[in-house]
């Protein structure tokens, strides 16, 4: 991969990062009530709400005790890719099992299986991955810890939470946000934050953020122009849910985005993926582990989708 290609990757992840996080965003107000509609969050209620959602979404995020296997299957204009996904202590194990809906044929199979097997063997890369994937997490609490200002808010009444939306029979209160006038970016890290609004939901019980749906409202800079911008219109939806043990993790992600990176390249980005079958791994799961539970998940599934179209043929005869 190009210098050039790298860089654009590198600040398209930093830019995905912080939309993920902007579902985290506070402002240091003291809660004072109701307004006078009866059940309606006053601006300093819905701030305080948020604070206690933001402080649960960071102590989640620092608690490397937990690990899930899941899969996760991605929509873009290109088509669809399915993968499994083990967290380990070591690394994340990503395993691609279909695209575009159809399994793997052999060389591809063999392809992903030798791809984790040189990670595993190979020390210095595994550390790579683990750093790179610390730098993300380091980078997105930078974020959360930028944005208390960014952001102003009002009620907006409530919903229940469902299977894939917060915890099922939970209320989620709606809150609205908007750019907030008064706030400055401290770095270029923090300026893909401005100009977005749109809608966020917390589970009140739980006091955890189960989605947010943000709009540009105007082309937003980031880099002071230098890296790029995105314009105006662009979209993303980040949805989670309790995936048991008051365990949360993201089951819903749409992303929609265009504009520049270092001033030449183009981007688009359009993707639309749904995160599901979240299971416990033990919190030591080492990386040879993590492949090794995602190649007997695959083995699995293959056997399922066998019998399923024995089934099917076996209708039809």
């Amino acid at each position: 991969m190009s210098r050039t290609k790298r860089t654009a990757h590198a600040a398209t992840i930093i830019f995905l990062n912080c939309l993920l996080l902007c579902s985290t965003a506070e402002h240091a107000k003291p809660m004072t009530g109701f307004s006078s509609e009866a059940g309606a969050l006053d601006a300093p209620a819905c701030i305080k709400l948020i604070r206690e959602a933001v402080a649960n979404e960071v102590a989640a995020s620092n608690n490397s005790s937990i690990k899930h296997m899941f899969r996760s299957r991605k929509q873009t204009p290109q088509g669809s890719q399915t993968r499994l996904y083990v967290e380990t202590r070591d690394a994340m194990v990503g395993l691609t099992i279909a695209y575009n809906d159809t399994p793997l044929n052999a060389a591809q199979a063999r392809g992903e299986e030798a791809r984790l097997n040189s990670l595993a063997a190979n020390p210095e890369q595994l550390r790579r991955k683990h750093s790179q994937e610390q730098e993300t997490a380091d980078r997105t609490l930078r974020i959360v810890k930028a944005l208390p200002d960014a952001f102003l808010y009002e009620y907006d009444g409530e919903q229940e939470g469902t299977a894939t939306l917060g915890k099922v029979g939970d209320q989620l209160v709606s809150l609205r946000f908007r750019p907030n006038p008064a706030y400055h970016p401290p770095s270029h890290v923090e300026e893909v934050l401005e100009g977005m609004s749109g809608v966020l939901l917390i589970d009140r019980k739980a006091m955890r953020i189960a989605k947010i749906d943000g709009t540009l409202s105007k082309e937003v800079s980031f880099g002071w122009g230098i890296l790029g911008h995105l314009n105006k219109g662009g979209h993303f939806l980040v949805e989670q849910c309790d995936v048991g043990d008051d365990s949360w993790e993201i089951s819903h992600m749409a992303l929609s985005f265009s504009g520049k990176i270092l001033l030449l390249k183009s981007i688009a980005i359009k993707s639309d993926e749904v995160f599901s079958d979240f299971r416990r791994v033990p919190s030591d799961t080492t990386f040879a582990k993590g492949i090794q539970l995602a190649e007997e998940e695959q083995a699995k599934v293959a056997k399922n989708n066998a019998a399923v179209v024995k089934r099917v043929r076996g209708s039809h005869s």
